[in-house]
Protein backbone atom coordinates (compact mmCIF):
# COMPACT_ATOMS: atom_id res chain seq x y z
CA UNK A 1 0.00 0.00 0.00
CA UNK A 2 2.71 2.13 1.05
CA UNK A 3 4.72 1.62 -2.56
CA UNK A 4 1.31 2.91 -4.37
CA UNK A 5 0.98 5.75 -2.33
CA UNK A 6 4.59 7.03 -3.14
CA UNK A 7 4.09 6.20 -6.52
CA UNK A 8 1.06 8.28 -6.61
CA UNK A 9 2.77 10.82 -4.93
CA UNK A 10 5.77 10.99 -7.13
CA UNK A 11 3.16 11.44 -10.45
CA UNK A 12 1.51 13.86 -8.63
CA UNK A 13 5.02 15.73 -7.98
CA UNK A 14 5.75 15.27 -11.48
CA UNK A 15 3.22 17.34 -13.18
CA UNK A 16 3.19 19.56 -10.34
CA UNK A 17 6.70 20.71 -11.33
CA UNK A 18 5.67 20.35 -15.03
CA UNK A 19 2.85 22.88 -14.78
CA UNK A 20 5.00 25.41 -12.56
CA UNK A 21 7.73 24.91 -15.12
CA UNK A 22 5.91 25.75 -18.15
CA UNK A 23 3.54 28.00 -16.59
CA UNK A 24 5.04 31.26 -18.63
CA UNK A 25 3.73 33.24 -16.13
CA UNK A 26 -0.08 32.13 -15.99
CA UNK A 27 -1.21 32.19 -12.85
CA UNK A 28 -3.51 29.11 -13.52
CA UNK A 29 -1.31 26.65 -14.31
CA UNK A 30 1.14 28.16 -11.48
CA UNK A 31 -1.88 27.41 -8.93
CA UNK A 32 -2.84 24.02 -10.48
CA UNK A 33 1.02 22.84 -9.84
CA UNK A 34 1.20 23.99 -6.66
CA UNK A 35 -2.10 22.48 -5.67
CA UNK A 36 -0.41 19.09 -6.94
CA UNK A 37 2.80 19.67 -4.78
CA UNK A 38 0.01 20.19 -1.79
CA UNK A 39 -1.33 16.66 -2.82
CA UNK A 40 1.54 14.71 -3.18
CA UNK A 41 2.74 16.47 0.15
CA UNK A 42 -0.08 15.32 1.71
CA UNK A 43 0.55 11.61 -0.03
CA UNK A 44 3.63 11.34 1.67
CA UNK A 45 2.13 11.98 4.95
CA UNK A 46 -0.75 9.98 4.49
CA UNK A 47 1.98 6.57 3.85
CA UNK A 48 4.30 7.41 6.55
CA UNK A 49 1.71 7.87 9.45
CA UNK A 50 1.59 4.57 11.52
CA UNK A 51 -2.56 3.20 11.96
CA UNK A 52 -3.14 2.21 15.27
CA UNK A 53 -2.54 -1.24 16.48
CA UNK A 54 -5.81 -2.97 16.87
CA UNK A 55 -6.89 -4.74 19.36
CA UNK A 56 -7.99 -7.93 18.89
CA UNK A 57 -10.26 -10.43 21.23
CA UNK A 58 -9.84 -14.11 21.01
CA UNK A 59 -13.23 -15.59 22.47
CA UNK A 60 -13.01 -19.78 22.81
CA UNK A 61 -15.82 -21.65 22.91
CA UNK A 62 -15.86 -25.32 23.76
CA UNK A 63 -18.44 -27.36 22.69
CA UNK A 64 -18.72 -30.50 25.02
CA UNK A 65 -20.51 -33.91 23.79
CA UNK A 66 -21.65 -35.29 27.24
CA UNK A 67 -23.93 -33.19 29.43
CA UNK A 68 -21.16 -30.90 31.58
CA UNK A 69 -22.00 -28.15 33.89
CA UNK A 70 -19.46 -25.92 35.70
CA UNK A 71 -20.85 -25.89 38.82
CA UNK A 72 -20.25 -29.78 39.31
CA UNK A 73 -16.73 -29.85 38.29
CA UNK A 74 -14.61 -30.85 41.68
CA UNK A 75 -11.25 -31.79 41.57
CA UNK A 76 -10.63 -35.66 41.24
CA UNK A 77 -7.63 -34.96 43.92
CA UNK A 78 -9.09 -33.06 46.99
CA UNK A 79 -13.05 -32.98 45.71
CA UNK A 80 -13.03 -29.23 45.87
CA UNK A 81 -14.84 -27.29 43.58
CA UNK A 82 -13.25 -25.46 40.52
CA UNK A 83 -14.07 -22.22 39.32
CA UNK A 84 -13.68 -21.39 35.64
CA UNK A 85 -10.60 -19.65 36.26
CA UNK A 86 -9.49 -23.67 37.15
CA UNK A 87 -10.17 -24.87 33.46
CA UNK A 88 -7.91 -24.07 30.50
CA UNK A 89 -7.72 -25.02 27.10
CA UNK A 90 -4.49 -26.24 25.85
CA UNK A 91 -4.06 -27.73 22.07
CA UNK A 92 -7.08 -28.94 21.85
CA UNK A 93 -7.65 -30.67 25.12
CA UNK A 94 -9.49 -29.45 28.37
CA UNK A 95 -6.76 -29.12 31.75
CA UNK A 96 -7.67 -28.44 35.12
CA UNK A 97 -5.56 -27.13 37.54
CA UNK A 98 -6.58 -27.00 41.16
CA UNK A 99 -6.81 -23.90 42.93
CA UNK A 100 -6.89 -25.72 46.51
CA UNK A 101 -4.16 -28.98 46.27
CA UNK A 102 -2.49 -27.64 42.82
CA UNK A 103 -3.47 -30.80 41.13
CA UNK A 104 -3.03 -30.77 37.59
CA UNK A 105 -4.21 -33.06 35.14
CA UNK A 106 -6.60 -33.33 31.92
CA UNK A 107 -10.13 -33.58 31.93
CA UNK A 108 -11.43 -36.97 30.18
CA UNK A 109 -15.04 -37.81 29.21
CA UNK A 110 -16.36 -41.17 30.48
CA UNK A 111 -17.77 -43.13 28.30
CA UNK A 112 -21.39 -42.77 27.65
CA UNK A 113 -22.38 -46.26 27.95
Amino acid sequence: MKFILYALAAMLGIFGFIFVAGSQGSIGRIIVGLILFAAAGALVYVSRVQPEPSQTTIVQKIDLSGEMNLAEIRCRSCNAPLSKESVKVQAGAIFVNCEYCGATYQMEEEPKW
